[in-house]
């Protein structure tokens, strides 16, 4: 069980070359009442940090004098010491496709620029519903032994989607690269949930949940899906065609909480 039980007690990690906006993103955390702050304005003194001040929190901007936030959240989820770090992305940047890589890399959160400050502290909160682990509190299922298959072409989304529900109390999960490995395994053994992404290849959430929901073996079987597009009009019916539940990526333990007590209850 996590020591944490405040927001003051998190550490962050800015990530910011311009010394104006670290002061005002710095100003902001302080009165959200973040204390421990620690600041760096390029990857590679962001690596360099992390080797001595692991923090609860990264906070980067997209684009830093050597190299962009996808390059510094590809090094920080291939190392082995810091493949678990929270990451959290500010910028200015709308391309969708720019961003695309961060969604799928298990970024807490990506705020705007300027951003809110209710938007700060969500972020902030859900840093703090990761690493203070507590049990989800389920009616029908104890956690421990709910068996959870992530179905996922991401890598590191899947690490990213275990590591949240592991902090939820939920420990036997396992994995698919697509629909079709998905398929493979829920033939071979039982599994109490299913979370896939949406954008797959070989086959994709929707052909994942259409072959789940007609086979009388698994119907049964709660289905919430994650996607990147998750507001998008493709995605508007699917729950008409057998998904419990949507999220979006990236997505708040908070929210994923709350939705599988919902479907799951």
């Amino acid at each position: 069980m996590s020591t944490y039980a405040a927001i003051s007690d998190l550490s962050f990690l800015l990530v910011e070359p311009s010394e104006t906006q670290r002061k005002i993103i710095a100003h902001a955390l302080g009165e959200a009442g973040i204390r421990q702050i620690e600041f760096a304005n390029s990857i590679a003194s962001t690596l360099e940090t992390l080797a001595t001040f692991p923090p609860d929190l990264i906070i980067s901007s997209m684009y830093l004098p050597d190299g962009t936030a996808n390059e510094l959240i590809d090094k920080i989820r291939n190392n082995p010491d810091t493949e678990d770090q929270c990451f959290m992305l500010i910028s200015s940047e709308r391309n969708r496709e720019h961003l695309e890589h961060l969604r799928q890399s298990g970024v807490l959160a990506i705020l705007p620029k300027p951003f809110t400050n209710k938007d700060l502290n969500r972020a902030i909160r859900a840093t703090l519903d990761l690493i203070a682990e507590e049990d989800i509190d389920l009616e029908l299922f104890d956690p421990k032994t709910l068996n959870v298959l992530i179905t996922d072409d991401s890598p590191m989304a899947r690490k990213h989607i275990a590591k949240m529900l592991n902090s939820m109390g939920i420990e036997n999960i396992e994995f698919a690269e697509h629909g079709k490995e998905a398929l493979e395994r829920l033939n071979e053994q039982e599994f109490d949930l299913i979370i896939t992404d949406y954008n797959m290849p070989e086959m994709d959430g929707r052909e994942l949940t259409e072959a789940v929901r007609n086979s009388p073996l698994l119907a049964h079987i709660p289905i919430l899906m994650v996607s990147s597009n998750a507001e998008d009009s493709q995605l508007s019916n699917i729950v008409q065609e057998g998904v419990d539940a949507i999220c979006g990526k990236p997505f708040e333990p908070s929210t994923v909480r709350q939705l599988l007590a919902q479907i799951l209850n």
